[in-house]
């Protein structure tokens, strides 16, 4: 056993992927700005050519050793074989996909997964002829009966886009497996920190990096991690196909984030969790989406498999006018309107929730709150101000 082995999470986020001794003993890899690379012989350049997966400077949309250090530091906390950086979390997850299906094949995707990525299921790939069947978050082992001949992937996602149900993953990798698919996950809601895909029976690991790796609201930054380099080939080389290649800068901010994860999301962790044990006892609202309550549905399955929660989470309101829902938003001081999460502020937003395989119909508007950095009293009162306009 390694060193690397026996270190703590917190350990890894600092030194994992940093080689002062390589870089004059700078404690931050530099930035390596890189379109051509130049070699000095022919041999040279067949070599590189032959080995140009192989971490090494080949061409600028293969990777920098910036974008090396990024991945190797992500692949060691996550705990898996190696890692590849995308220009975002979809072209991430869109990657995965086109990586393990062509013409012919048939994906599950869960019913609560992210809403790009069942646009690009709905129309690229059933362009290119994938059929995709969308099921239900909560059908554990039950998937064994959805899986066909021609499944090749099934793709989790936990907890669920915007309704935040929690999956039961291992039920659904072993049932997958059995039937010889590969196993995918969007693992940005619990990060590396809180979920270890690998030990769950997850074969790919997705993240949006642009949420709380980068940890900033500044770079658009993906990363896909796996468990076998067989996978990492397919992913790599689709990427790489796609020019789905990260820039330098955003990896650097991806590595500048990853080193302060830790005592960032403990922090949105207890602010998202005050915020959603206040939310629960107010009048107007209807229920608490937030998998680490006790009265949530998912909340014994996310106490067995996960470690920690992140500052998303979800409401239900009582039944209201929708001019009513704009009166509580528009005037909001500290929780602003915007796509995205995972930054240091907080953000609010009216969810829509489209479901083809389940029914979800809550009584009432369904809002979709980030919990930042700021004060949790600030936070507080400028929801009690917005729901108080929300009663009007």
């Amino acid at each position: 056993m390694s060193d690397n082995d026996t270190r703590r999470d917190d350990t890894t986020l600092v030194h994992a992927g940093s080689h002062p001794d390589q870089q004059f003993g700078a404690v931050n890899p530099p930035v390596y700005h890189v379109s051509t690379v130049t070699f000095p012989t022919v041999a040279a350049l067949e070599q590189a050519t032959e080995r140009r997966f192989d971490s090494r400077l080949y061409y600028g949309r293969y990777g920098t050793p910036t974008t090396f250090a990024l991945e190797e530091a992500v692949a060691e906390l996550e705990g898996g074989v190696r890692s590849v950086a995308t220009s975002s979390g979809l072209a991430a997850v869109c990657a995965t996909l086109c990586a393990f299906l062509k013409a012919g094949d048939h994906l599950l995707m869960v019913d609560t997964v992210y809403g790009p990525t069942r646009k690009f299921c709905d129309s690229v790939l059933r362009n290119f002829g994938v059929e995709t069947t969308y099921y239900d978050p909560a059908i554990g082992a039950g998937i064994a009966g959805l899986i066909r001949p021609n499944t090749r992937l099934v793709f989790l996602e936990s907890p669920g886009s915007l309704t935040f149900e929690i999956q039961d993953v291992p039920a659904i990798a072993d049932a997958a497996h059995a039937a010889g698919a590969v196993v995918a996950m969007d693992n940005t809601w619990g990060t590396p920190l809180y979920f270890k895909p690998f030990r769950h029976g997850v074969d790919i690991s997705v993240q949006a990096a642009t949420k709380y790796i980068v940890g900033h609201a500044d770079a658009m930054l993906g990363m896909v991690t796996t468990a076998r380099e067989d996978h990492w080939n397919r992913v790599k080389n689709t990427v790489v196909a796609f020019g789905y290649s990260a820039g330098a800068d955003e990896c650097y901010l991806g590595l500048r984030g990853l080193r302060t994860l830790a005592v960032r999301l403990e922090r949105h962790q207890r602010t998202g969790l005050a915020l959603a044990e206040w939310l629960a006892g107010r009048p107007e609202v209807v229920q608490v989406l937030h998998p680490a309550l006790p009265s949530d549905p998912g909340h014994a399955l996310w106490r067995r498999d996960f470690t920690g929660a992140c500052g998303l989470f979800g409401l239900i309101l009582k039944p209201v006018e929708k001019h009513a829902v704009a009166a509580m938003l528009d005037g909001m001081t500290l929780f602003a309107m915007g796509y995205s999460w995972g930054g240091y502020e907080s953000l609010i937003l009216p969810a829509e929730i489209h479901r083809t395989a389940t029914a979800w119909n809550p009584p009432g508007p369904v809002l979709r709150l980030h919990a930042g950095l700021e004060a949790v009293e600030d936070l507080k009162a400028d929801l009690d101000a917005g729901l108080a306009r929300l009663r009007g």
